[in-house]
């Protein structure tokens, strides 16, 4: 059976291509997947929309992240499944359907990576590209039991990707265990710029930690309390500077104005037809006037300024990644959408600082799988998961 008739659903249904790799090299053994967002040459680029797909046209030449891998030795197995221009995270595309989560297949992946979490998770691939604007890789990664991570912004390059939103996208990937997420980001990340201390200042996020369901809460609270007996007492903080509210709006404002301006112009020119919930966001996004997107640039600076000073050089706060385990894939859609704002509360820290999360699979809760979450300072990204292989043996 090839991957892409494989029923999790995870694979574009492209015809196989031959994509060279390197003989050896500090990932051969390993096989991959990538977003259908990035340019593979032989491939097409269809960002999760046919429309796309049909002005695609075949590639020549490869994304710079995707050769990256290739070079150290890792095969390419196929592009997967994204939500609609990225701009989503549920995983249910209008068009293609909805990959299999892996860890939970009665529940939706999350998205937009959607596929290459669901590649992952299934076992059909040890790693995966994804990338994560407001959420599109630590939500699936939540969701699928996966590690994933949002690095800091533009530490990975983005060239030959589809985008969504300059200031906000970047470039994650998932994992099934955190050997081999570390062994990518070696890859991918290097060596930090800005390496946290072997004994970072644990901060709790009290602010965040309000916001996930009480069963959330529970399922995720002796986790806190096995890294703390194992590395430390972690402070108590306030993460944001303001209401959570006004740095949902401060996102939702950013986001929608440069999604337009990205893609806008593409979707009035050709017409594209567009699954509901993507429509309504980018209708949303073609109505963010200039004031608001100046005036969150405002609160975006000033909150950015303030994580920076909490987190210091040697600061990694504590947070959970999501406010709940996955949805059930049969919810309502207005179900669906009120699980994604809220989701965005949350998620939005990164997003507007530009600076690393990590989600590990640590919890669960009616047999599903809920992710925990680390978050550092810029640049801290490689040391930050030296952190986590620590934190998996101490809540192992």
């Amino acid at each position: 059976m090839s991957l892409a008739s494989h029923p999790s659903r995870a694979f574009m249904p492209y015809p196989e291509v031959d994509v060279r790799h390197a003989p050896g090299g500090p990932l051969h053994g390993l096989r991959f997947a990538a977003k259908d967002l990035f340019d593979v040459a032989g491939y097409p680029t269809g960002g999760g929309n046919p429309h796309v797909l049909a002005m695609s046209g075949i590639r020549t030449s490869t994304a710079p992240a995707v050769q990256c891998l290739l070079d150290a030795g890792a095969a390419f197995v196929g592009k997967t499944h994204t939500d609609e221009l990225a701009f989503s995270m549920n995983g249910k595309n209008a068009h293609y359907g909805a990959p299999v989560n892996g860890a939970a297949p009665d529940r939706i992946t999350g998205g937009s990576s959607s596929g290459s979490a669901s590649a992952v998770s299934n076992g059909l691939c040890d790693f995966a590209l994804g990338t994560d604007t407001g959420g599109s890789v630590r939500a699936p990664a939540s969701h699928c039991g996966l590690f994933g991570i949002r690095p800091t912004h533009g530490r990975v390059s983005l060239a030959q990707c589809l985008p969504l939103c300059d200031s906000l996208d970047t470039c994650g990937f998932f994992a099934r265990d955190i050997f081999t997420f570390a062994r990518v980001a070696d890859v991918l990340l290097g060596s930090d710029a800005a390496a946290l201390p072997t004994s970072p200042r644990l901060l709790l996020a009290q602010d965040l930690f309000a916001l996930p369901t009480p069963g959330a809460r529970e399922a995720l609270l002796p986790v806190v309390a096995r890294i703390e007996g194992a590395l430390g007492k972690a402070d108590a903080v306030a993460a944001a500077d303001r209401p959570i509210d006004d740095l949902y709006w401060a996102f939702r404002y950013v986001q929608g104005w440069e999604a337009w301006r990205s893609d806008g112009g593409m979707i009035e020119r050709y017409g594209l037809q567009l699954g509901p919930d993507v429509a309504a966001r980018f209708a949303f996004s073609k109505a963010v006037t200039a004031g608001q997107y100046d005036e969150a640039t405002q609160v975006r600076r000033a909150f950015t300024t303030h994580l920076a000073a909490l987190l210091g050089n040697d600061g990694v706060l504590l947070l959970p990644t999501m406010p709940d385990i996955s949805p059930l894939s049969d919810a309502a859609a207005g179900s669906l959408e009120d699980y994604r704002n809220r989701a965005v509360q949350m998620l939005c820290l990164a997003g507007l600082s530009g600076f690393p999360q990590i989600s590990l699979p640590l919890a669960r809760r009616d047999g599903a799988p809920l992710g925990f979450s680390l978050l550092g300072p810029a640049g801290s990204d490689r040391s930050l998961i030296a952190l986590a292989e620590r934190v998996v043996a101490a809540a192992g």
